[in-house]
């Protein structure tokens, strides 16, 4: 059976979960994963990513991201590639380091952000990798010590989530971690992170819950949410497909997106393809891989 087409939309909210390759090591050391984060910043704001959470463990790691500028496969693509190439090359190894593909799951903002951020966030206490919320508050790899405001991180926006609690600051921080601490008690949650239909209906009790009164719902495996916005979701994307079939039947190309951005943005084509850092290059070659996956779902094998 082949595999189903991820789901994205520009300002959709992803729960992304990368595992190593027979659950080994993805980060043997510290620096591994200072260059992680380091690869992850310059990702997250050459395509306008925003990173509400994120934990790394040894042999996996978590990402809850909103599609900025680029799609989050673009996004996602150089993220394991290039990490896939140094981690070899520094650790002579050979093969692949991730296990099958990452799971993406599009997420309904109003009833998950809050409690994603939270279980992202106490990944490392899960994996015992620190011993409770007080080490949790400064371990550096993990992005609720950003948010406690004693790590800084420019690409992670904590100031979305901390208005989630109030607008005064210290009292903002102080009632977050409170709601941190109390999913400690909690512990995994397979309603999260898996299940299609189990995971739509809010896990086993709730659905056992709407069975009785003869309630069903859709579920989705790449979709976090309600019936109806599980619905709404699958609907959009086969608009989509639709739309991505008519275009190519019209001869769309690659290269027709290419000299659209050049039109839109007021630069030459060769502008567009071009390498460097300069802001307006950023801004075409973000553009053109936005617009070749989302209209064409295209995946983009960069020229430049």
């Amino acid at each position: 059976m082949p595999r189903r087409s991820r789901i994205d939309a520009p300002g959709a909210l992803h729960h992304i979960i990368v595992r190593g390759i027979d659950r080994k090591s993805i980060f043997m050391d510290d620096v591994d994963k200072d260059i992680f984060l380091e690869r992850l910043k310059n990702i997250l704001t050459d395509s306008a990513t925003l990173c509400f959470a994120w934990a790394l463990i040894p042999n996996h790691f978590h990402l809850l991201l909103r599609t900025g500028s680029a799609p989050i496969s673009i996004v996602m693509k150089r993220l394991l590639t290039g990490h896939a190439i140094y981690f070899n090359r520094k650790h002579r190894r050979a093969g692949h380091l991730f296990q099958n593909r990452y799971k993406s799951i599009l997420c309904q903002e109003d009833a998950y952000l809050l409690e994603l951020v939270r279980y992202i966030h106490l990944n490392p206490i899960r994996a015992k990798i620190v011993a409770d919320l007080k080490f949790l508050d400064k371990y550096t790899y993990s992005g609720h010590a950003a948010i406690m405001g004693r790590k800084k991180n420019d690409w992670q926006d904590t100031d979305y989530v901390l208005k989630l609690f109030n607008t005064r600051l210290s009292l903002a921080r102080r009632r977050y971690r409170e709601y941190v601490k109390k999913g400690i008690s909690v512990g995994k949650r397979p309603d999260l992170i898996g299940g299609g239909l189990v995971r739509s209906a809010g896990g086993w009790d709730a659905l056992k819950g709407l069975r009785k009164i003869k309630a069903y719902m859709k579920g989705d495996e790449r979709i976090l949410g309600d019936s109806d916005f599980v619905e709404t979701v699958l609907k959009v994307s086969q608009d989509k497909f639709d739309r991505n079939y008519l275009l190519k039947a019209r001869g769309y190309d690659f290269n027709t997106v290419v000299d659209r951005v050049a039109e839109v943005l007021g630069v030459n084509r060769a502008e567009v393809l071009s390498s460097g850092r300069q802001p307006h290059r950023v801004q075409a070659r973000s553009l053109v891989c936005f617009w070749a996956s989302r209209e064409h779902s295209k995946p983009i094998s960069k020229p430049w």
